[in-house]
């Protein structure tokens, strides 16, 4: 029966070439979650997907080519959210700051799996993908820094150095994706609202 059940699932992936791509980044990550870069195989991966090794080929070059597009997928998920989501800088620099606190917790506490693979196998990445990859993050690191200049020159906030303030809080909020539970005492929500209040009452001058 199961061997019939995989070869089902490996008939209707494979009638789709999106399809198993998707598939494939999707289990992709869930094995470096679980196993991390080194330790996940193609061979595993292809076993997940209910396809034969050799098909892997026809959707990705390599297994750094997989991590690439994974991390590349989220970092561009990530950031087009914060363009639809986060207010313009019609709004004062208290209210973007605490809409981009609320945004970047929630999003990391719904993406567990997703931003700990980026945050964590950034290393794994080759020297030109990294750069490129760097270059994502560093778009939307600048959101928080724009933010954060922006309260400091209008003499809301009282910062030393802006791209130190943003590290700092970015580090904070991302530590959310680790400990986080849904089932837990606290929602989501209310998680983010306190780390706004903490943020906003370390800066504000």
């Amino acid at each position: 029966m199961f061997g019939s059940d995989r070869r089902e699932m490996a008939r209707k992936i494979g009638s789709s070439g999106p399809q198993t791509e998707a598939a494939i980044h999707k289990a992709g990550l869930r094995l470096i979650y679980r196993h991390g870069f080194a330790a996940a195989s193609l061979q595993h991966l292809a076993a997940e997907v209910g396809i034969q090794k050799s098909s892997i080929y026809n959707h990705i070059e390599s297994k750094q080519d997989l991590l690439f597009q994974i991390v590349k997928g989220h970092m561009d998920d990530l950031l087009h959210a914060a363009d639809r989501d986060l207010p313009t800088e019609d709004s004062s620099p208290s209210e973007r700051l605490e809409a981009f606190v609320h945004f970047h917790v929630l999003y990391h506490a719904e993406r567990s799996e997703e931003m700990f693979v980026i945050n964590s196998e950034l290393r794994s990445l080759d020297p030109e993908n990294l750069a490129y990859i760097l270059g994502l993050r560093a778009r939307y690191e600048d959101k928080l820094s724009t933010i954060l200049r922006d309260g400091e020159r209008v003499g809301k906030f009282k910062i030393m150095d802006a791209r130190v303030a943003t590290f700092g809080i970015l580090a904070m909020l991302s530590s959310v994706g680790t400990w986080f539970k849904s089932a837990g005492r606290l929602s989501k929500e209310e998680v983010a609202a306190m780390f706004s209040d903490m943020v906003l009452r370390s800066i504000i001058g």
